[in-house]
């Protein structure tokens, strides 16, 4: 069984060192299997987390009140955002295999949501309360980074500074895939990077790989395989390593940081927080001054991490991260769902909200940066692939757990049972007053 408490360290100093790292497990957990063919037949065994059965209800977690986010801590927040100490990481990079719509950012539902595929979605006889016809040609990353830039905007009008000043101190770090990087590249360059600073508008490509295989020699990378990403946990762990994360120069070209120099820019910050990309509450209000407040007033209290924990929607359960009180480690965890050995979605009620908050975020990554994350696997068409988990940070730094008072299920466009919610968020965003007109001033386009 895997141990996210006690992982096997990884060699984060390029690519292939990543892979040997990764070859390397395979000869230390499946050396009794002859076939990956075995593997997957045991691969929740193997990815089970070991003290599962001793679990209990969480016994830790902070209650968003006013003793976190009162009124000075409002305040604080508002500071902190309006300064530009806050790095703001938007993970766009998934596949998105269960919507079957290409990356999540692209998605145009005008341009994407014909008849056909919404019966394929939603099943024969569906009902939608928006047409995506009536829509705004948008796709859903263009809409997200918008909405970012309207409510700072809109902040910075409330607290008498200038928007276009507060836009221009703001640090994005976006996350795309390899099949993606260029046509989102050319988004930012095409909507006049939504307002930002084109140098603190930073980039990373998620690698993607070959599967692993098994043969009488051993195990191997099979370069013969479909290549595929290594999930979320890959990707901050890249973000530690050599020339990954980049900037666009004047001509468009990729200027490649080096750990140090990427890392001598967390130092600046104190908060990374970490946004999702198909999180459709975020489609009505982007800045989340309360949970920032939380995050800011743990990171002084010692937090390197902060987990928001939700309640399960009752009525579509949806797998994710357990929030719960291990005994043995004396602590509250955050457990992924590969670890939960297919625990029943209606039984996970302490649920990961996947907005995490890193408070003086150079230290945690440093961390990722010297020992790697914990490597669940998963085998996928016959060949093995690696799933690490952003979240398993937790076991590794000091991390506090919050919950609002009123507690919410989830909001995302995770699959085709959230499409209806995801056209109606969409339709209110591009129909509120001014949003639009605002929009295209922006960006300089006819939107």
């Amino acid at each position: 069984m895997l141990d996210p408490a006690q992982p096997q360290k990884i060699d984060l100093k390029d690519f292939p060192t990543y892979i040997q790292t990764c070859l390397q497990i395979c000869r230390d957990r499946l050396s009794r299997f002859a076939s990956v063919e075995k593997v997957a037949g045991q691969e929740d065994e193997l990815n089970k987390y070991p003290r599962l059965a001793s679990l209990q209800d969480p016994k830790n977690i902070k209650i968003l009140d006013e003793n976190l986010a009162g009124e000075a801590d409002l305040a604080r927040a508002e500071a902190a955002l309006l300064d530009g100490l806050v790095l703001m990481e938007h993970t766009c990079a998934g596949e998105a295999t269960r919507l079957g719509l290409g990356t999540k950012y692209l998605i145009n539902p005008r341009l994407d949501l014909s008849p056909k595929t919404l019966t394929r979605l939603l099943g024969g006889g569906y009902k939608i309360p928006v047409d995506p016809d009536s829509m705004r040609s948008m796709s859903l990353g263009r809409r997200h980074m918008l909405q970012l830039a309207w409510d700072l905007s809109k902040l910075a009008e409330r607290t008498g500074r200038e928007p276009a000043e507060v836009l221009a101190r703001q640090t994005l770090l976006v996350i795309v895939n390899q099949a993606s990087w260029e046509a989102i590249l050319h988004d930012f360059q095409e909507a006049n990077y939504y307002g930002f600073s084109r140098p603190r508008v930073l980039f990373m490509v998620q690698q993607d790989f070959h599967g692993i295989s098994r043969r009488a020699g051993g195990w191997f990378y099979d370069t013969a395989s479909p290549r595929r990403l290594h999930n979320h946990g890959q990707m901050l762990m890249q973000t530690a390593m050599d020339h990954q994360v980049f900037r666009l120069s004047d001509s468009g070209r990729p200027s490649y940081l080096t750990w140090a120099e990427y890392r001598q820019i967390l130092g600046e910050f104190e908060d990374k927080v970490s946004f999702n990309i198909e999180d459709l509450d975020y489609l009505g209000q982007s800045l989340d001054l309360e949970g920032l407040a939380a995050a800011l007033k743990l990171g002084e209290q010692g937090a390197r991490m902060v987990m928001e924990v939700v309640a399960n929607n009752p009525d579509n359960p949806q797998k994710g991260g357990l929030c719960a009180w291990d005994p043995e480690l004396g602590r509250d965890v955050m457990i992924e769902s590969f670890q939960l050995a297919g625990l029943d979605n209606g039984q996970i009620t302490y649920l990961n909200k996947n907005v995490n908050h890193y408070p003086f975020p150079s230290i945690a990554l440093t961390q990722v940066r010297e020992n790697g994350l914990a490597m669940p696997l998963a085998v996928k068409k016959g060949f093995l692939y690696f799933q690490p988990i952003q979240g398993d940070l937790n076991f590794l730094v000091d991390t506090a757990f919050i919950q609002r008072q009123q507690k919410k299920p989830i909001n995302s466009w995770k699959s085709s049972a959230n499409t209806v919610q995801a056209l109606k968020a969409m339709a209110q965003q591009e129909n509120r007053k001014g949003f639009m007109t605002w929009a295209s001033r922006l960006t300089k386009l006819d939107l």
